[in-house]
């Protein structure tokens, strides 16, 4: 691993473990050590479940990217999120609807949110074609759009579902529960790190493949199943954090684009790095709630992630336009 490589994934490391220190002094009664051993495992386990949805958004967003050659390239901005919140959401309303309640079980909310987000993803690479080609404006577009309906569509089956309003509108914009069972923490953590395990692997035929096709022809990449591996892959991921803490923003955006600008376009260091920093975003925004104390610490993290990552996001888009489309 070069020098450069190295210092950006310390860094990342660092800022992750500082997160996680902050996470774990501060609860919704004020900064300190608590007392309790059972706060200390609460805050272990939103310790633990945000890494897990961090560093699953970051490495989403890396074979994203990758995938369609274009680093505005996220599950939310594509819509994926959003997509698998509605097919959690309409899963748990047919629950409703049977006299089943709205609680549905991991195994079924997950397959649930696999499909809506390889729906979502599979909508928008179609809508977003232009004679044969991916235009990278028209991808934004459908995405925004895609994203959007989703999101419409997980308010509309709220409100169909009035014992879940409020717990609904908190987790439509991303949050950390307190009641996510160790079950789905560890299957969800073990998905995410043998995904992140097949991408690092998968690095020096993902850095062909962004050169363009001829290129990774050229060297022996199997260009249609590394696709199909990065399009599962991502669609796996950004299920397992919708399943965890519902849709939170700006993550799978960010987090690569960061470890971009300090290490390279190098997808070994890419993968190992965005999910590092996904990690640190998303403990720092939930340490940020509760450090404020925003509603008692109610605020959602997808609040947090959308105001530290929004401007991010405007400021790459205004970068790609000054470069040219």
């Amino acid at each position: 691993m070069a020098r450069r490589d190295a210092i950006t994934i310390g860094l990342a490391a660092a800022a992750l473990l500082a997160a996680g220190a902050m996470r774990l002094l501060i609860g919704g009664e004020g900064p300190g050590l608590p007392e309790s051993g059972v706060v200390w495992e609460l805050r272990a386990m939103r310790l633990g479940s945000g890494c897990v949805v961090g560093a699953a958004l970051g490495l989403a967003g890396v074979l994203l990217q990758c995938l369609l050659r274009n680093p505005l390239a996220s599950p939310d901005i594509l819509g994926l999120a959003s997509g698998s919140g509605l097919a959690v959401m309409l899963w748990a309303y047919l629950g409703y609807l049977a006299g089943h309640g709205t609680a549905i079980g991991p195994a079924a909310s997950g397959t649930a949110a696999v499909i809506g987000a390889g729906a979502a993803l599979a909508i928008v690479l179609m809508l977003a074609r232009r004679r044969g080609r991916l235009d990278p404006v028209s991808l934004i577009l459908v995405g925004f759009v895609v994203g959007i309906i989703g999101s419409a569509g997980i308010m509309f089956l709220q409100h169909l579902m009035p014992d879940r309003g409020l717990l609904t509108s908190r987790w439509l914009v991303g949050t950390i529960s307190d009641e996510a069972s160790t079950t789905t923490l560890l299957v969800v953590a073990g998905a995410s790190l043998a995904l992140g395990g097949l991408a690092w692997r998968l690095g020096p035929e993902m850095d062909a493949a962004s050169l363009g096709d001829d290129e990774a022809r050229s060297v022996g990449v199997r260009l249609g199943r590394l696709r199909l591996v990065l399009f599962a892959s991502a669609g796996v991921l950004t299920a397992g954090s919708v399943v965890l803490a519902g849709p939170i923003g700006f993550v799978g955006l960010v987090a690569p684009h960061l470890v971009r600008l300090g290490a390279g376009p190098g997808h070994r260091t890419l993968v190992l790095g965005a999910a590092l920093a996904g990690a640190a975003m998303v403990v720092f925004a939930d340490a940020l709630a509760k450090a404020v104390d925003f509603g008692a610490g109610r605020m959602p993290v997808g609040v947090l992630t959308a105001i530290l990552g929004g401007p991010v996001f405007i400021w790459m888009l205004a970068r790609r336009q000054r470069e040219g489309w």
